[in-house]
């Protein structure tokens, strides 16, 4: 497998990886499915544009030895920290280390392109299970919430009420 930075011409089948990997009945496929929690569409392509374009952002992609994109990851920079997110490994991949592998690289590229000391994300509060797999990584839960915002048809419509994301963090200098 190759990591690699993702450019504009992986766009599209970045979005296809969101919304099979998070939504549907593909998604559920794989356990880090959001499909009991949200409907509609994780992210489209003007959405994966904007973040590839942004500046002190960067998706790393890990492709396969076809070529094909079997897994992403985007680190932002924002202040002297970073935030991971849109972690997503294709569900038919899941449980061969991937996400761990595209973890370590966004914490590798965290340290090294910007020096930052600690990463941050967001999980949706209700996943308890995948909370505990960032835990066992190293992570831990900040008490902090915010809340679901579904925006302009993408990230998705809410199924259940209150959805909100906990905050949380690890230390990357340890």
């Amino acid at each position: 497998m190759k990591l690699r930075n993702a450019t504009v011409d992986d766009a599209e089948d970045l979005v296809a990886l969101a919304n099979k990997s998070y939504r549907g009945e593909s998604g559920k496929r794989g356990w880090t499915t959001e499909s009991d929690y949200l409907d509609g569409t994780r992210t489209d392509t003007a959405d994966v544009k904007g973040i590839i374009n942004r500046e002190n952002s960067v998706i790393l992609v890990l492709c396969s030895d076809q070529g094909s994109i079997v897994g992403s990851v985007n680190v932002r920079k924002q202040g002297d920290s970073c935030y991971l997110g849109m972690l997503m490994v294709d569900p038919d991949s899941q449980g061969g280390g991937i996400g761990n592998q595209l973890m370590q690289a966004a914490e590798r590229h965290a340290r090294e392109a910007w020096a930052s000391r600690n990463m941050t994300m967001t999980v949706l509060s209700v996943r308890s299970e995948l909370i505990q797999y960032y835990e066992r990584r190293g992570y831990r839960l900040t008490g902090e919430t915010k809340p679901f915002v579904p925006g302009k048809g993408v990230f998705g419509i809410p199924r259940v009420k209150d959805l909100q994301f906990a905050v949380l963090e690890k230390d990357l200098a340890v």
